[in-house]
């Protein structure tokens, strides 16, 4: 029988543990968090990214009043720096979360497609995208890379 190891370590840290850069991008990506248009649900959603060539980007989510066309904050940050720098390669992601209804005082995970998206671009950069993931305040969780969060992807090698 094959096993396998579905590693499922990350770092968590409190905010005055990281270096300098990613508590700046876990700021930006607060930031983000208000270009988020959420009207309905409320949970606003931002995400900053770290290009190799010192760029960051911003990205937040767009909900529709149509649930399945709403754009996740993390594919319109992805989207907007392969359109801005499409050789630049993505570093770090933070995430960051918000909703003022009941305050987000943990960390939330990407969901399963953007989950997907990510390793896409990692295959596609063949390098792995750091990810920094902040509630509104409290704790951050720190992978390396997104195959903790997506054991057994689906890539391109299957096809």
């Amino acid at each position: 029988m094959k096993q396998i190891n579905l590693d499922t370590s990350f770092l968590s840290l409190e905010p005055e543990e990281l270096k300098q850069e990613e508590r700046l991008l876990l700021d930006r990506a607060l930031d983000a968090c208000d270009m988020a248009y959420a009207p309905y649900s409320g949970f606003q959603v931002g995400v900053a990214l770290l290009l190799d060539n010192g760029e960051i980007i911003q990205g937040a989510n767009q909900e529709n009043a149509a649930y399945p066309m709403c754009i996740c904050a993390e594919p319109v940050a992805l989207s907007r720096a392969k359109v801005q720098y499409p050789e630049a390669k993505i570093i770090w992601m933070a995430i960051r979360v918000k909703n003022e209804a009941k305050p987000a005082l943990e960390p939330a995970a990407p969901c399963g497609a953007c989950r997907q998206i990510i390793s896409e671009y990692e295959g596609r950069q063949d390098a792995p995208i750091g990810l920094l993931l902040q509630g509104q305040e409290g704790p951050v969780y720190k992978f390396q890379e997104i195959a903790p969060l997506l054991p057994l992807s689906f890539s391109g090698k299957f096809l």
